[in-house]
């Protein structure tokens, strides 16, 4: 079971944290800090008795935007410790996740956080550590879970490089649902240019802005393989249609998608200059 600290300034945001962090049958203790010195020396104390002392900490929820150290200096601090314990961003922001899964974090959980986002938080740290087994049977969710439900695999199979199933367009979802601040958009999937992976996140540029949502790339590129989205590199999917242009220059391929230009990785080139020729003639 998770032996987890929960670092927030804010109060109320905190007392709720805890609340549904001691909800859950997987974790064992949940204690809680208000600023980042008080959660340093929390943490220090908890690596110096071991892993196996009374106060060990297990995972950090950690908040990033607070007064002081923010939650990613704090998460700096840790990497530079033997072993540290495992973080989980917990922030009303969205735009520093890039700079969170550079730090390794396990997990980036938005806020207003939901008891269901937060249990699948929980199942990763677990997972991570070796104890999936703790899971709750679906007999006796987590408080918040609906009955029944079983937990999220992020492990997902890679679709064929390029290749279109014979699955009808018309069966394929015409939006995609993306989360801010508790604020739930649908994004039409015919708005959307190309995605970034951005670690376990996947961030989709559309030609107004880009919204960030917790879907691997390789998902994407298998659900929306129908839609005509192709993989052009390890970090890119593209809409083959907004291609507007591709260009060969000293032995490396970019293609111009709405105002960006982005990399074509060796392992892709040939096909997709195949796939935009064949569309050219259509």
């Amino acid at each position: 079971m998770l032996r987890a600290l929960a670092v927030d300034d804010e109060k109320p945001l905190l007392e709720e944290l805890l609340y549904l962090l001691r909800s859950d049958p997987r974790v064992l203790s949940a204690e809680g800090a208000s600023d980042a010195t008080e959660a340093l020396r929390r943490i220090t104390r908890a690596l110096e008795t071991g892993p196996d002392g009374a106060d060990g900490i297990d995972v950090v929820f950690l908040d990033i935007h607070m007064a002081g150290l923010t939650g990613l200096d704090i998460a700096r601090l840790l990497a530079g410790f033997a072993q540290p314990p495992l973080i989980v961003f917990v922030t009303a922001h969205e735009g520093f996740a890039v700079q969170a899964f550079d730090l390794k974090a396990m997990d980036y959980v938005l806020k207003p956080v939901r008891p269901e986002r937060l249990a699948e938080a929980v199942r990763r740290v677990c997972a991570q550590l070796g104890r999936a087994a703790e899971d709750p049977p679906a007999a006796a969710p987590a408080r918040g879970l609906p009955a029944g439900a079983a937990p999220r695999t992020a492990v997902v199979p890679p679709a064929p490089v390029l290749t279109v199933p014979a699955q009808p367009a018309a069966e394929v979802p015409e939006q995609i649902a993306v989360e801010l601040g508790g604020v739930t958009r649908f994004v039409p999937i015919a708005d959307i240019a190309y995605v970034e992976a951005q670690g376990d996140y996947a961030r989709l540029h559309t030609d107004e802005g880009s919204h960030l949502v917790r879907i691997p790339l390789s998902t994407l590129e298998e659900r929306w393989a129908a839609r005509g989205f192709v993989r052009i590199h390890r970090r890119h999917l593209v809409a083959l249609g907004r291609i507007d242009e591709l260009r060969l220059d000293a032995g490396t391929t970019t293609v111009r998608v709405a105002a960006a230009e982005l990399q074509v990785s060796r392992r892709h080139a040939r096909e997709l200059r195949d796939l935009l020729m064949r569309q050219a003639m259509r």
